[in-house]
């Protein structure tokens, strides 16, 4: 940590002016690197009368299980189709037994059975195609759905477009990217990500807004450190990540002291009861942050159902320690996934934000079609589901089909482009609109020959 004390003059955070030093979350050096979070110009056009669309993308870290939840195959051989029944829904389709309340929402879910990708069957690996529409290849990350959107459209309120809840994804074992970064777009366009958890209790947003300690003429007066650094590191300020800063310190420094983000993130402003109908478990209360976030503006939501595959409790079911039991998804997983999503679809209904919300809900790949000796079942991208409700979409339908053991698609084969393709679509985005890739050649929104899924529509 530096404190900047005057022309020409640095000194450590012993030094006799540390009050005068911008110290607000984590910073970093001289209170700057919040700013790398922030948009630039948008670029792009979008279909007219859609900015006001918006995009909340559950990702479902560690793959359900197809057959024990969105596609489950009753008349299948006793080890592929699992313990779990399935049961008729509000949609013209059946779900699994453990999603109770997703039955109950269905004529507002519809579903991709048919999703498959060549990519490897490790988990980032497909956390990368699912969110990005590409592999990773040649050394090209490419980004986020979510950072295109900020690329192409920017902010619309004080709020970053573009928020990771509640942290971006760790480790998945294949040493690739996870997808949840600006990629070749830059830095400028990495989502904002919450790092806390809002269940907890007393729950703050670090790195985002300042603590109450630090009163507006303080902060005003740590605002004049800028100053003081335009005129002291000539060298830097002509780099290129100083002309990025150049452009967003002011939106870094509106988002910090800004009251409609303070707002947003206050989830003490919503009823108990509200709050126990969504779960106050992570999930729940990201779910429940994720809609107030899109109610203040924020054009473009991920929810990561879980950080990690490793020793915690998910949706990868290997069967056996230090991964997941079925019995592990049907008492822990599912009820909590059921509460959540379900709350966050008739919260938004009840809004009246559904229709201009697609709320998608992804994952890397699907469990292989037999259950495996522990008891579990293990990765296969070869066939597996993704939901999509409101955004334009027509809800109690499926698109596409599994084969009878939900191995392989039958009918309508899906990828991971087209997923994207189709989140695009919703949100307005023209797909033959380019994007600045390495080098400066030209990136298509969606590889050609990919488009959305249209029967959703």
């Amino acid at each position: 940590m530096l404190n900047v004390s005057g022309t020409g003059t640095a000194h450590t955070c012993s030094g006799t002016t540390r009050r005068d030093f911008l110290q607000v979350g984590t910073l970093g050096v001289a209170g700057l690197s919040l700013a790398g979070y922030l948009e630039a110009q948008a670029q792009g056009a979008v279909s007219a009368g859609h900015d006001e669309r918006s995009c909340i993308m559950i990702f479902n870290l560690g793959a359900p299980s197809q057959l024990d939840t969105f596609d489950p195959k009753p008349d299948a051989p006793a080890e592929v189709r699992g313990p779990f029944q399935a049961v008729p829904t509000r949609g013209d389709y059946h779900l699994s037994e453990i999603l109770p309340q997703h039955a109950s929402i269905a004529d507002r879910l519809s579903l991709v059975r048919s999703v498959h990708h060549a990519g490897a069957a490790v988990h980032d690996a497909g956390w990368q195609m699912m969110q990005t529409g590409r592999q990773f290849t040649g050394g090209v990350n490419s980004p986020h759905a979510g950072s295109v959107v900020a690329w192409l459209r920017g902010r619309r309120s004080d709020l970053p477009p573009f928020v990771v809840l509640p942290e971006t994804m760790g480790r998945g074992g294949g040493n690739l990217p996870n997808g949840q970064s600006g990629g070749f777009l830059g830095k400028a366009y990495d989502p904002f990500a919450l790092m806390a958890d809002p269940s907890k209790k007393n729950f703050q947003v670090p790195d985002l807004l300042p603590p109450d300690t630090v009163g507006d003429v303080r902060l005003q007066r740590r605002r004049r450190i800028r100053d003081l650094i335009d005129q002291t590191v000539r060298d830097f300020e002509s780099s290129e990540d100083a002309r990025l800063l150049d452009d967003h310190f002011h939106a870094a420094w509106r988002l910090m002291t800004s009251p409609q983000a303070r707002s947003a993130f206050d989830l003490s402003q919503e009823p108990d009861a509200v709050r126990e109908r969504y779960g106050m478990n992570r999930f729940g209360q990201c779910c429940l942050l994720a809609r107030r976030l899109i109610e203040s503006g924020v054009r473009f939501v991920t929810v990561n159902t879980f950080l990690t595959v490793f020793n915690e409790v998910t949706w990868d079911i290997h069967g056996s320690a230090p991964f997941t039991s079925i019995t592990g998804m049907r008492d822990i997983v599912a009820p909590m996934y059921d509460q959540g999503y379900t709350a966050l679809i008739e919260d938004l209904t009840l809004r009246g934000l559904l229709d201009t919300t697609l709320v998608c809900s992804v994952a890397e790949f699907g469990r292989t079609p037999k259950v495996n000796p522990a008891g579990g079942r293990d990765h296969w991208p070869q066939c597996f589901t993704v939901g999509f409700a409101g955004g334009g979409v027509q809800g109690g339908r499926t698109v596409g089909a599994s084969d009878p053991i939900g191995a392989v698609p039958a009918d309508r084969p899906v990828v991971p482009a087209d997923v994207i393709a189709t989140v695009f679509h919703s949100l307005g985005l023209k797909l033959d609109q380019h994007l600045p890739g390495p080098g400066g050649r030209p990136f298509p929104l969606v590889d050609f020959g990919h488009r959305e899924i249209h029967e959703l529509f």
